[in-house]
């Protein structure tokens, strides 16, 4: 009965997120795609679980995949994937690590990255710790050769924080401007080892909300059991240096939505 709901719910919320993103403007900043799709290389979004309804209102990177949770609490985000033309695929781990359905949708993530679509991860979902990166954006880049690309979504002064879920969920206020921001793609053959990728992914990460939004940036380590975009498990990793510089090409271009 809770899944039923849950559904009809997203349903709603979907219809309600067409409106509201009729009201919003977006201002994308220091974009590397364009030189990304020019050179022909692939690429994975790695993003904070808080933002992951502000990066859904802003995408205009269509289609998209987009890991989805497969607990109940995931069910009302399908349809907000959907009327924004993003691909859910559904799939998580449950308590303790056991997997529901994780890794067959880190599967077909790989299929579609290799067929030329970009995937979207909420890395740090869909428990936490907050801000974390888990392993599933490495082992997809990894497995497709796809640049790792660290994005989010900053209004620090007109926007909704949901300060009792464990990730401080962000929503944009109506008639605000989203501003996406991104750090120097990741190119996974820059590095001798995935520990090495993991490490600079999460550094380059915590670098890009530490710059624009430095007061949410201290809430990282929050951890829970909340559903949603989200990444596999997890493992345990050294935290060697990382290269300073990137082979994925990169190009800055200024877009401005209405």
């Amino acid at each position: 009965m809770r899944r039923l709901l849950l559904r009809f719910l997203g349903v709603l919320a979907a219809g309600v997120l067409v409106c509201w993103r009729a009201t919003l403007r977006v201002r994308v900043e220091d974009d590397p795609r364009p030189g990304l799709r020019a050179a022909g290389r692939r690429y994975v979004y790695a993003i904070l679980h808080a933002q992951q309804l502000s990066f859904i209102l802003l995408s205009d990177d269509v289609p998209i995949l987009a890991m989805v949770s497969a607990s109940r609490d995931g069910d009302w985000l399908v349809p907000l994937c959907r009327v924004r033309r993003i691909i859910p695929v559904r799939g998580s781990t449950g308590k303790r690590g056991v997997d529901k359905g994780g890794r067959a949708a880190l599967a077909k993530l790989a299929d579609g990255v290799r067929k030329g679509l970009p995937a979207l991860l909420a890395v740090d979902g869909p428990r936490g710790p907050r801000s974390s990166v888990h392993w599933g954006v490495v082992d997809l880049a990894r497995e497709t050769d796809a640049c790792i690309v660290v994005a989010g979504v900053f209004l620090p002064a007109n926007r909704f924080i949901l300060g009792r879920t464990w990730d401080r969920t962000q929503l944009p206020r109506p008639f605000s401007t989203l501003t996406g921001r991104f750090r120097a793609p990741i190119d996974p053959r820059d590095f001798d080892d995935p520990a090495s990728l993991h490490a600079h992914a999460a550094a380059e990460l915590l670098a890009l909300e530490q710059a624009f939004d430095p007061d949410e940036a201290q809430h990282a380590g929050r951890e829970s059991a909340s559903g949603g975009c989200s990444s596999p498990p997890a493992r345990a990793a050294s935290r060697p240096d990382s290269p300073e510089s990137s082979s994925c090409p990169v190009t800055t271009t200024p877009i401005r939505c209405a």
